[in-house]
């Protein structure tokens, strides 16, 4: 066995065009190798037969691509657990696509040693990153799943694009890939993940974790059987948003609702094709009272309250007496005239009476984008996007605390088209008190974003209201998505045609984004005038209110 370790660092050698100390792992340490510094542990390998020594060649030839292409060390504690296994496994990609750039002789050892194809039916996390390092290894290889063909797309417009050198290009694409599995709510365990392909190491050489200093020996055992990045902790769970509520925080379903959605390619409404589930939220228990209370209603006693300007309609029980002009006559005035002509007075012409103005009533629901995008921090700062939605909701609800116009704020968020949760946070007529600023202030994002069957339950709750001005006005940061759906154009055409739908009923809908891109399916979904853009997330609080009083004050 010296004999064939010795032969392995040659081999790493001329690979590297430096020493690599090529040894045995020992004990039971794990099945993956480990590269620390210029030292390369390898498993205990009993196949002596022409695999098992093609599986071998393979990991020195990985090992070397790191030590002459990777940057080693890397601070890991900015990422997630699931980014840094997806991280990993793309730069492992691209620093073998350099080494066989070199050595094109390389590229059968990793081909030969991949991981068995996984079963299709099988979207686990450890599947998923096995089918995409088949992608990525192997041109002619061909895959149905949406996430494997979408990180074989964006690997080769990087590479086409920036550049096999540029590790920042592909750490943004990891980034991305990571950020999808996260909506698509699959499941990651770091403690029981190991690298799928066997001739890749830990990854351990890519990462600092933090830890105290050790001897070598004890950090390869603490990283073994893969990169284990550290466990999440209690805070981290909470801030996932996809997972299970705390015991105590059980959320009461309300009703269960179908409707109907448009599929654009049949060109035809699919009837009853997604369940709206109304829940009363129970977020309130998620933090103390008083700590909701501190961070939903101290907020707006910092901001002065807005006058908003509202709506006015002709209303023929309301008559302007003594008008120059007009569609009938004063007799009030009338008299008045024929009694100055009697007394030789010059008259007043004013002998008409024309229709007022009267205030109208008006209905404005806020439906707020609950979905996991929306936890995402402002400008790098500790408060995210969703803070500063219900800042904003709530400063409009306060300045309209005392006005006649009725005002709702809900929320939504989507699991698929079987469950696409819906929040009544404060109903129409009900006053801005204590526990209403709890529940909003207490809200997280969780899931993904299925506008269009959203909008048709919120359009159901505004048939209900009185008549007069009656609208939807949505804030969300990113065109519509969900797990289920990969036609990009699916979900925007619904969404389109649920407006159409609303304006039919007499409900106006309008928009703001808080995407700088949001311009093309936006402005396809709303229409020209009926939706704007923030690209500053802390104008907000003030677009909504001035889109608030347009639709309010609209004809």
């Amino acid at each position: 066995m010296k004999d064939s370790y010795a032969a392995l660092a040659l081999l790493a050698r001329g690979l590297a065009g430096v020493d690599v100390e090529v040894q045995p792992l020992e004990g039971n340490a794990g099945t993956r190798a480990v590269l620390a510094g210029k030292r390369l542990l390898l498993p205990a390998q009993d196949d002596d037969s022409s695999d098992g020594e093609r599986l071998r060649c393979a990991m020195v030839a990985h090992a070397v691509a790191h030590l002459g292409h990777s940057q080693p060390a890397r601070p890991a504690r900015t990422l997630k657990p699931m980014g840094i296994a997806i991280v990993s496994a793309i730069e492992d990609a691209r620093v073998e696509r350099l080494l066989c750039r070199d050595f094109p002789g390389v590229h059968g050892w990793f081909a030969g040693s991949l991981a068995p194809a996984p079963d299709p039916l099988d979207l686990g996390f450890a599947a998923l990153v096995s089918r995409m390092d088949r992608m990525l290894m192997l041109p002619a290889w061909q895959d149905d799943n949406h996430w494997v063909n979408k990180a074989r797309r964006l690997f080769d417009e990087t590479v086409a694009s920036a550049g096999l050198e540029d590790h920042d290009a592909f750490r943004t694409i990891a980034s991305i890939l990571a950020n999808d599995l996260g909506q698509m709510r699959v499941r990651f365990d770091p403690q029981h993940y190991a690298v799928p392909a066997p001739y890749r190491d830990d990854n351990s050489y890519l990462w600092d974790f933090g830890e105290a200093e050790a001897p070598p020996d004890e950090a390869i055992a603490l990283q073994q059987p893969g990169a284990r990045p550290p466990a999440p902790t209690d805070a981290d769970a909470a801030n996932q948003g996809d997972g299970p509520l705390p015991e105590g925080a059980a959320e009461l379903e309300l009703g269960r609702y179908s409707y109907p959605e448009w599929d654009r390619k049949l060109e035809r409404l699919r009837p009853g094709w997604c369940t709206v589930i109304e829940k009363l939220p129970a977020w309130q228990s998620l933090l103390p009272v008083r700590e909701q209370q501190t961070a939903a209603g101290n907020t707006t006693e910092r901001l002065a309250p807005l006058a908003l300007p509202r709506a006015r309609q002709l209303d023929r029980t309301h008559r302007l007496r003594r008008q120059w002009e007009g569609d009938d006559v004063d007799l009030n005035a009338a008299i008045e005239v024929l009694v100055d002509r009697r007394l030789r007075l010059r008259p007043d012409p004013r002998l008409f009476m024309r229709p007022g103005k009267a205030s109208r009533p008006s209905s404005v629901l806020v439906l707020l984008d609950l979905s996991e995008s929306a936890n995402d921090p402002v400008h790098g700062g500790a408060r995210s996007l969703l803070d500063v939605e219900k800042q904003a909701a709530l400063l409009l609800a306060g300045s309209n605390a005392r006005g006649a116009d009725r005002f709702a704020i809900h929320g939504f968020s989507s699991n698929t088209r079987a469950e696409v949760y819906y929040y009544r946070l404060l109903e129409f007529g009900r006053p801005l008190e204590a526990p209403s600023r709890a529940v909003i202030g207490a809200v997280r994002g969780r899931y993904s974003t299925r506008i269009g069957a959203a909008l048709r339950h919120a359009a159901s709750h505004l048939r209900a209201e009185p008549s007069g001005q009656r609208a939807i006005l949505l804030v969300t940061d990113g065109a519509p998505s969900d797990i289920d759906v990969h036609d990009p154009k699916y979900l925007i055409e619904d969404a389109r045609m649920a407006i159409a739908e609303a304006r039919e009923a007499g409900v106006r809908t309008a928009c703001i984004a808080v995407d700088s891109a949001a311009d093309a399916y936006v402005r396809r979904i709303f229409g020209w005038r009926n939706y704007c853009i923030a690209d500053d997330a802390r104008s907000l609080p003030a677009r909504l209110a001035r889109m608030s009083a347009r639709l309010a004050a609209a004809n």
